[in-house]
């Protein structure tokens, strides 16, 4: 999907209807618990139910539906059609799967139509929540240690990992800093890079690691394989 085919060519009366549409929105209730970063959020039928009301008030028929992208990737298309003109908007959401298994996929499902759809009516919520981070160290599920994995390279070679062990291939091997993998509440998983990372910031940065500052750790979301 590129820009020109984001809406009809015209699009005039679907946008006077959307005008209506977003007088009568109030921001989405938090119904839904974070419990990594102890929020609360607006789930997807919170969304769902502060737009249907005015949407169908007003004509407005709205899909949302995925579709195939690069592996690896979830893409969902959010589409809204002004039933008595025809004119129609949508948006292209791709966003990387958790996992490659029908749990992961469900997970990213509902994460991408709850953005997509609050993205193209113009729904927000009173704070953002999820603009922090999503991950937290709750419990380990599988320690990423460079240090206590590989042997040293100036001894003539490295050890053999076992298998599940050790940095992911994406994740730089750094003096005093230690990786491990966490669940999200969305159902994806993040890397937390902790330890000695002050002098390997701007490393982690360009590694794709964001700062938490609440939390004092470096995290980012793990890339599906």
């Amino acid at each position: 999907m590129n820009g020109n085919s984001l809406c009809s060519p015209e699009i005039t009366e679907l946008a006077g209807a959307m005008l209506r549409v977003q007088q009568a929105l109030k921001p989405a209730a938090k119904d839904g618990q974070n419990n990594f970063t102890n929020s609360r959020y607006a789930s997807l039928q919170s969304v769902m139910e502060t737009c249907r009301e005015a949407l169908l008030a007003n004509g407005i028929w709205l899909t949302q539906l995925p579709v195939q992208v690069d592996n690896g990737n979830l893409g969902l298309v959010s589409k809204i059609v002004h039933a008595e003109s025809g004119q129609w908007q949508s948006s292209l959401l791709v966003m990387p799967l958790p996992k490659g298994d029908p749990q992961g996929y469900g997970s990213a499902m509902t994460y991408a139509r709850r953005y997509g759809l609050a993205a193209l009516i113009g729904i927000v919520t009173e704070h953002d929540d999820d603009g922090k981070v999503s991950c937290r160290p709750n419990h380990k599920i599988n320690d990423y240690n460079p240090g206590r994995h590989m042997g040293s390279p100036a001894a003539g070679g490295s050890k053999k990992q076992p298998e599940g062990s050790g940095p992911a291939p994406s994740l730089p091997r750094l003096d005093g800093v230690q990786y491990r993998k966490e669940n999200s509440q969305d159902g994806r998983s993040c890397i937390l890079a902790t330890g000695n990372t002050l002098p390997q910031k701007e490393s982690l940065r360009k590694a794709g690691f964001r700062w938490d500052g609440n939390r004092k750790l470096w995290w980012k979301y793990e890339q599906a394989a």
